[in-house]
């Protein structure tokens, strides 16, 4: 993969001498995925809180290569789930330089060691980095993720559509249409908010629309391919978390990162999708504060 001088957009809340915890959001999200009602919980339950837009997202910096010619995803996709290689696929990126950004910021923010917690493509992202980064990391969750390993089942076929489907227009409007949709979609049955989607989709557009970067960082999820020789070498005490109702990841995946991950817990939440409803945060964020502190939340 080529090196480019990548800067991040990051914010940080709460008491800087709380045990840190970094968020490593998924594809083609940016860093308000993360609900400020779910980063307030965070910094209740005692976590200093980081978060941050991955490379290709929101105000983080955008990889451009001219002439590099367009993946064929599906066949990409097809070689994964076989367990074929990609490489030599005409890819920007991988989820390894994903991973190497990350660390860079833990380094740059000066920071011994990070609980750490990714959702979905930064479940992955977040598995790579534990394992090359042992050191670094003091306890690691996964959210609604995978390994990637082929024969895993893949989206259903509702969700899967989510991968491919890009907004009508690259006009505000349609791209919180397009939003409200997908979270529709792969979100939690009964518990799509859709007033807070438009409003953080429309907080999304506003800070970037980089549909180019999406395509980008599912290409490298494609390339990267299966991370299980990652995930078995991690060491950090590591909680995996999943919903019951997820279509786009099927729980099947999170167990799958609990069996590879040695003595990883798998923690299955009933009834959610692939969000973070208001409804289940306290719950979440009561498991969170218990594997990484050690101690129980009081709760809402």
């Amino acid at each position: 993969m080529g090196r480019f001088r990548i800067s991040l957009s990051v914010e940080v809340g709460g008491n800087p001498n709380n045990p840190p915890l970094l968020l490593v959001i998924g594809l083609g999200s940016q860093m308000v995925f993360w609900s400020d009602n779910f980063i307030n919980r965070l910094i209740e339950a005692g976590f200093f809180v980081i978060r941050f837009d991955n490379r290709d997202a929101g105000l983080s910096s955008k990889i451009k290569i001219p002439g590099l010619p367009r993946a064929k995803h599906l066949k990409m996709m097809l070689r994964v789930q076989a367990g074929l290689s990609n490489k030599g696929e005409p890819v920007a990126y991988n989820l390894v330089d994903m991973a190497e950004d990350t660390a860079r910021l833990i380094k740059t923010l000066n920071l011994p060691k990070v609980n750490v917690m990714g959702a979905s493509m930064g479940g992955i992202i977040a598995q790579i980095l534990s394992a090359r980064y042992p050191n670094r990391i003091s306890h690691l969750i996964t959210l609604f993720s995978t390994t990637n390993r082929r024969f895993l089942p893949p989206p259903k076929p509702k969700q899967f559509v989510t991968l491919f489907k890009r907004p009508e227009s690259h006009s505000q409007k349609d791209a919180i249409r397009h939003s409200v949709w997908f979270m529709k979609t792969v979100g939690t049955p009964g518990h799509v908010n859709v007033k807070e989607v438009r409003e953080i989709a429309k907080i999304r557009y506003n800070r970037n629309f980089h549909p180019l970067g999406t395509l980008q960082q599912l290409n490298a999820i494609l390339a990267t391919g299966s991370i299980s020789k990652y995930s078995k070498l991690i060491k950090a005490p590591t909680l995996v978390l999943h919903g019951s109702k997820d279509g786009l990841v099927p729980a099947s995946s999170g167990r799958d990162v609990a069996k590879t991950i040695p003595n990883a817990k798998f923690h299955l939440i009933d009834g959610m999708g692939h969000d973070i409803p208001d409804y289940y945060q306290p719950h979440i964020v009561q498991v969170i504060r218990e594997h990484c502190l050690g101690c129980r939340g009081t709760g809402d």
